[in-house]
């Protein structure tokens, strides 16, 4: 079963930070001088990394700046330290500025969608920081408790269906174990996320990633019964909202994100979770007519 997972190329530059209490890995894509975009992957208790090499469609014209956030992938949390919400903020308040991202313009992808909205928030309320410039959100994670409580109802409920078992059983069945244990972990983490995707079989060529539990964990029990929802009519940027209609993730949230927002909201038809995969051209297609319209949204 080989794979046709494209190369991840080298960044044209990279580095961890200074400022903030402990050191984050970032790196960037595409020219120099271009107008810059910074890219906020999900979790929380990931890394960048797994947005790639799809997000890099767009490192033709902008450039790209990718970090790890706080306890995932290069940026390693020591010690008992309780990461929240709020620690997150901070962190992202603290890159935009070592980076010189004001105005932010900012993509966020899943839980760095909601990263995304958690700061401009904060920035309505703190002048000391910097109101992004516009945002583009993906799939944003569940915005209020009872919504996350759906999602985890229906993507229990796809994992366990009949076409992700039969899935799972063609995989323990094909003797790849033992052939080539690489192309079946591969293949093992591919089934693991199938329940994000409109259709099962989707699940291919992706670029695997680890979620720390213990700051998943300790990120979503810090917001508690959270409704973000309620607090987004403080937020005026230009913002769009792409959201795959077969998401285990309530469309329901995005909608009402989108109201509270007054936010452009595009849905694309047979595609879950995780669009730069299902939808790849669409997806990149709506994010560049967004930033082309907002050409002034977008500083370098």
């Amino acid at each position: 079963m080989p794979t046709s997972r494209e190369p991840i190329p080298p960044p044209r530059t990279s580095g961890f930070t200074r400022s903030t209490e402990v050191p984050l890995y970032w790196c960037a894509y595409g020219p120099a001088g271009a107008r810059r975009l910074l890219v906020l992957h999900g979790g929380p208790g990931a890394h960048h990394d797994y947005l790639l090499p799809q997000f890099l469609d767009l490192a033709d014209a902008w450039e790209l700046v990718f970090y790890d956030q706080r306890g995932g992938g290069r940026s390693k949390a020591d010690g008992p330290a309780v990461i929240t919400g709020e620690t997150h903020v901070r962190d992202l308040a603290l890159v935009i500025a070592e980076l010189g991202l004001e105005p932010p313009a900012m993509i966020g992808y899943s839980w760095g969608a909601m990263l995304a909205l958690l700061y401009a928030v904060a920035a309505s309320r703190d002048r000391a920081l910097v109101s992004p410039s516009h945002l583009s959100l993906i799939d944003p994670a569940p915005l209020t408790r009872a919504f996350r409580g759906q999602f985890e109802t229906e993507f229990a409920r796809r994992q366990a269906s009949p076409a992700v078992r039969r899935l799972r059983d063609e995989l323990a069945t094909s003797g790849l174990r033992l052939t080539d244990p690489a192309a079946y972990r591969q293949r093992a983490f591919e089934l693991s996320v199938a329940g994000y995707f409109a259709h099962p079989g989707r699940a291919r060529d992706l670029t695997p990633f680890r979620v720390m539990g213990r700051v998943q964990q300790s990120v979503w029990e810090s917001l508690g019964d959270f409704n973000l929802i309620a607090d987004l009519g403080a937020v005026h940027c230009p913002t769009v909202i792409v959201h795959g209609r077969e998401d285990p993730v309530p469309l329901a949230s995005s909608q009402a994100a989108s109201h509270a927002m007054h936010a452009e909201l595009v849905v694309l038809d047979g595609c879950g979770h995780v669009p730069y995969v299902e939808a790849r051209s669409e997806l990149f297609s709506v994010l560049r007519s967004f930033l082309q319209r907002h050409p002034d949204s977008v500083t370098s």
